[in-house]
C-alpha cells in the first residue's frame, strides 16, 4: 500500500466524514427500504387494486405472494451485487442499487387496476417486486460495510447501529407517508386513486439520495485492497471456498439472519396485518400506533449497537431470541384483548363450534378453481372475522352453534362471500360479537403501543449489532458477497415469505395466533445455532480474531 490511497486507508476518518457516511448511507437505506415497504403498508389497498378475488383472505394471501416474490429474489441480487461490490467498490455499487429501487417503485404508483388491463396488473406488479427485491439484495450489505469500513473499531457497533435503525426508519416513513395522504385525501379518493401518490414520491427521494451518495469517497479498506492488488477475482466461489467460510455462512444464515428477521416482520407486519384485519381496529388508528412504537423504537437499535461494542455482538443476539420465545404469544394474547376486547369476550362467554363434513379450509380454492367445500367456506369467514372457534368432528349435517343455539345458515350465504360474511356477522352480534371499526380507549391503544415497543426491543437486540457483527465474521476482500448471501437468503426466505406463510397457516387452522408458531420454530432453531456458532467475546476485526 503506497501514496495517497495508503494514506487514506490508514488515517481515521475526521467527525466531519463520519457523520456524512453515516447520514448518507443512513438516508439512503431508509428511502430504499420505505420502497420497498410501502407495499406492505398498503396491503389492504392492493389487493382490491391488482387482484380480482372475491375472498378477502385469498386477495391478502396473492398481495402478501407479490410481497415475498420482492424477498425471493433478494439472495440473487446480494450474489449480483456482492460480486460486483467486491470487485469494484461499495459505493458505485448501491448507487445501483437505490437507483433501481427508486424506478421499480415509482412504476407500481403508475400502473393501471386489474379492472383497466386485467391479468397483467398484477404481472407488472411482479415484475417490478422481482427489480426491488434484485436492489434490495445489495443495498443492505453495501450500506452497512460501507458505514463498518469507516468506523473505529470501538465505536462500529454503535456506527453501524445506524443503519439498522434506518430499516425500521423505512416502515416508519412508509406509515407517516400513508398517514399524510389520509389526511389529505378523502377515504374514498385514497381507495381509488391516492394510493399511488406514495409510490411516485419515490422519485423525489430518488433524487435526494443520489446527491447524497454521490458526495462520499470509496471505502478506504477497499482502497486499500485496491492498492495492493488484493482484489477479490471471484467473490462469490471464494465465499464457498475460504477456509472457515462454508460455517460462518451458515451461522449467519441461521443463527444471527432468521432469528432477527423474523422477529422483526411478526413485531411490525404480522402486528400491523393482526390488528386490521381479525382485530377490526381502524386502519389509521393501527398505522398511528405502529407509527408511534415504531419511531420509538428506532432509538432501541443504537442504544443496543452501543452496547454491543462493550459486551460483544454474541450477548444481545442470544438474550434478545431467548426472550421472543418466551414473550412472542403473550404479546399478540395481550394485543388482542386491548384491540377489540369484545370478540375475546364474547367467544368466551358464548364459544362458537362447526361441526359437519369435510370441515377443512382452501385458501387458494378460488385461485386454483376449486370448489371450497361448505363448511370451508364458513371457516374461512370465522377465521377472517377474528372468530375463534371449536371444530367438532363426526357430524354429517353442516352446523353453526353459538353457546350451544344452532345459527340458521342462509344458502344464499354458500353462493355470495359478501352475503356470507354480512350474515355470520348478523348472527354472531346478537350474541355481543363486534365486527365494527375498532376505535380501542386511550388506555388500551398505549397497552398496544407498550407491547409494541416490548416486541421493537426483542428486534433491536437481535438486530442492532448485526452490521458489526457480520462485518466482523467475514474476509475484507469477500466481505459485501459473504455477508450479503446468506443475510439475504435469510432475510428473502425465512423473513419475506413469513406474512404469506403466517397467513397461510391461520386460514388453515382458523386460530388466528396460529401463524406465530412459524416465528418460534425459526427463533428456536436459530438460537441454538447463535449459541453454538457466534463469536463470543470482546468484538474483534477478522483479522485480529483470526490471526489470535
Amino acid at each position: 500500500m503506497t501514496g495517497e490511497t495508503a494514506a487514506v486507508a490508514q488515517r481515521e476518518p475526521t467527525d466531519k466524514e463520519i457523520r456524512l457516511v453515516i447520514g448518507a448511507s443512513s438516508a439512503g437505506t431508509i428511502f430504499e427500504w420505505y420502497d420497498f415497504f410501502i407495499y406492505g403498508t398498503l396491503a389492504y389497498i392492493l389487493k382490491d387494486a391488482f387482484y380480482d378475488v372475491e375472498n378477502d383472505t385469498l386477495g391478502l394471501l396473492l398481495v402478501w405472494s407479490t410481497f415475498a416474490v420482492g424477498f425471493a429474489f433478494r439472495p440473487i441480487g446480494a450474489i449480483l451485487f456482492g460480486f460486483l461490490g467486491d470487485r469494484l467498490g461499495r459505493k458505485y455499487t448501491f448507487l445501483v442499487t437505490v437507483t433501481l429501487m427508486g424506478i421499480a417503485t415509482a412504476g407500481v404508483g403508475f400502473i393501471p387496476t386489474v379492472d383497466t388491463i386485467g391479468v397483467a396488473a398484477p404481472i407488472i406488479v411482479i415484475g417490478l417486486r422481482v427489480i426491488q427485491g434484485l436492489a434490495l439484495g445489495g443495498e443492505y450489505g453495501g450500506a452497512a460495510i460501507y458505514v463498518a469500513e469507516h468506523a473505529p473499531p470501538e465505536k462500529r457497533g454503535f456506527y453501524t447501529s445506524f443503519i439498522q435503525a434506518s430499516v425500521a426508519g423505512g416502515f416508519v416513513l412508509s406509515i407517516i407517508v400513508v398517514l399524510a395522504c389520509r389526511f389529505i385525501i378523502p377515504e374514498d379518493d385514497f381507495a381509488a386513486w391516492g394510493w399511488r401518490v406514495p409510490f411516485l414520491l419515490s422519485i423525489a427521494l430518488l433524487a435526494i439520495s443520489l446527491w447524497m451518495r454521490l458526495m462520499l469517497s470509496e471505502s478506504p479498506v477497499f482502497q486499500a485492497m485496491k492498492a495492493e492488488g488484493q482484489i477479490s477475482g471471484n467473490p462469490f466461489v471464494e465465499s464457498f471456498t475460504y477456509p472457515g467460510n462454508p460455517k460462518r455462512i451458515f451461522v449467519a444464515l441461521f443463527g444471527i439472519t432468521g432469528v432477527l428477521t423474523t422477529i422483526w416482520y411478526t413485531a411490525f407486519f404480522s402486528a400491523l396485518s393482526f390488528l386490521k384485519g381479525p382485530m377490526h381496529v381502524d386502519a389509521q388508528t393501527v398505522e398511528i400506533i405502529l407509527l408511534v412504537a415504531g419511531g420509538i423504537a428506532m432509538s432501541f437499535y443504537l442504544i443496543v449497537g452501543k452496547w454491543s461494542d462493550r459486551v460483544g455482538r454474541k450477548k444481545p443476539i442470544v438474550i434478545g431470541a431467548a426472550l421472543a420465545l418466551a414473550l412472542l404469544f403473550p404479546a399478540f394474547w395481550g394485543m388482542g384483548q386491548l384491540a377489540n376486547p369484545g370478540i375475546a369476550e364474547a367467544a368466551e362467554r358464548t364459544p362458537i363450534a362447526v361441526s359437519g363434513p369435510a370441515c377443512v379450509t382452501d385458501p387458494f380454492a378460488e385461485l386454483f378453481d376449486r370448489e371450497q367445500t361448505r363448511c370451508g367456506k364458513v371457516l374461512e369467514t370465522l377465521t377472517a372475522s377474528g372468530v375463534p372457534y371449536t371444530l367438532e368432528a363426526g357430524a354429517s349435517v353442516l352446523t353453526l352453534t353459538a353457546g350451544g343455539e344452532e345459527i340458521a345458515l342462509e344458502e344464499q350465504w354458500f353462493e355470495d362471500g359478501a352475503a356470507r360474511r354480512e350474515g355470520i356477522h348478523a348472527a354472531l352480534s346478537s350474541y355481543g360479537f363486534d365486527f365494527s371499526k375498532q376505535q380501542p380507549p386511550a388506555a388500551n391503544v398505549l397497552g398496544i403501543i407498550g407491547i409494541l415497543l416490548g416486541l421493537g426491543m426483542l428486534s433491536a437486540l437481535t438486530y442492532g449489532s448485526v452490521a458489526a457483527l457480520l462485518s466482523e465474521m467475514f474476509p475484507p476482500k469477500i466481505r459485501y458477497s459473504s455477508m450479503s448471501i446468506p443475510y439475504h437468503i435469510g432475510a428473502g426466505y425465512l423473513g419475506g415469505f413469513l406474512p404469506l406463510i403466517a397467513g397461510v397457516i391461520v386460514a388453515s387452522t382458523g386460530n388466528i395466533y396460529s401463524g406465530l408458531w412459524y416465528t418460534w420454530i425459526v427463533v428456536g432453531f436459530g438460537l441454538i445455532v447463535a449459541l453454538w456458532g457466534i463469536p463470543g467475546g470482546p468484538p474483534r476485526d477478522f483479522e485480529d480474531r483470526h490471526e489470535a
